[in-house]
């Protein structure tokens, strides 16, 4: 069967869905309910479009779970979205995505991220240029060998079919980018990440960003139900606090979609609904020799080979 052509219309479709899909099966786990936020641009806005924002908050699965769509068009690319296509600086732009990032309540539970998006412009010759983004990352505050090997190997199936190089070169560069360069740690255990990518053609690289967000559900939500019912203290939870202070650092600083969001003149409610309900910071916190706590940056917190 020949895979669908990849236009503006049928990639709305299909983010749109997703959103639903996911929200969905979340909200029947949790027994909770997203909050269905539209919005819309104000004509006077240098950005214009509109969006759908769900969020669950306070739910018994999860204290925070926010997963956005948008659709977006303005007269000039933010510098974020040119760095590797310097052509394109300036030029007229559209952009549609889904994001999400779930913060769970039991510490035993990682959180997650998940993105995938479609940016198109015209270049200096007038033709549209299209290329997508995204994929999906762990983020343990308690680390479980068989959950990471579980989030990678369903990344890795789903990459399988556009070629063996995928997976080995999203991994690498999920952990590349990833990383707090200012405290040399990686965020989590990984996932897949790719950006800036057209290289198989329009219409396989839609198929390709298909493949990654169908397969979010199944990478994550068997690693919750193995995880939220698990006991916990006052201690764990103080450590997840704690580490969720690193989660804020690098949306804050490091992100490019954050940026490209806050760059372009977009919906900041719906930029920052990936932060966490409660954080903490401490100073020079070290984690005792040989507890669990330190097992998160000695064993899990490295650029390792999980499949």
């Amino acid at each position: 069967m020949a895979e669908p052509h990849a236009t503006p219309t049928l990639v709305r479709q299909y983010l749109l869905g997703l959103q639903s899909r996911i929200t969905t099966a979340i909200a029947d786990l949790d027994g909770g309910h997203f909050l269905v936020d539209p919005w819309e641009k104000a004509a006077h806005e240098p950005l214009q479009g509109s969006g759908i924002t769900q969020i669950l908050e306070g739910g018994t699965v999860f204290e925070r779970a926010g997963c956005g769509f948008s659709h977006v068009s303005g007269p000039k690319l933010p510098p974020s979205a040119t760095q590797h296509r310097p052509e394109l600086a300036g030029a007229p732009f559209e952009a549609m995505g889904v994001s999400l990032v779930f913060h769970p309540r039991n510490p035993c539970v990682p959180t997650v991220h998940m993105n995938v998006r479609m940016l198109a412009a015209k270049n200096p010759q007038g033709q549209e240029v299209c290329w997508f983004g995204g994929g999906m990352d762990l983020t343990p505050y308690y680390g479980f060998d068989e959950d990471a090997v579980h989030f990678h190997q369903t990344c890795k199936d789903a990459l399988a079919p556009f070629g063996e190089d995928k997976y080995p070169r999203f991994k690498k560069w999920c952990d590349e980018y990833f990383f707090l360069k200012h405290r040399n740690e990686p965020r989590g255990v990984g996932g897949v990440f790719f950006d800036d990518f057209s290289e198989l053609g329009q219409d396989r690289s839609f198929a390709m960003l298909q493949a990654v967000g169908d397969a979010f559900l199944a990478a994550y939500l068997p690693i919750v139900q193995r995880r939220m019912g698990m006991a916990y203290t006052q201690r764990e939870r103080d450590f997840q606090l704690y580490r969720r202070g690193r989660y804020v650092e690098f949306n804050l600083v490091w992100d490019r979609g954050t940026h490209f969001g806050l760059q372009s003149g977009g919906r900041t409610e719906s930029i920052l609904l990936s932060m966490p309900p409660l954080v903490s910071w401490a100073y020079q916190q070290r984690p005792e020799a040989g507890s669990p706590e330190a097992a998160l940056t000695e064993r899990f917190l490295t650029a390792r080979d999980w499949v």
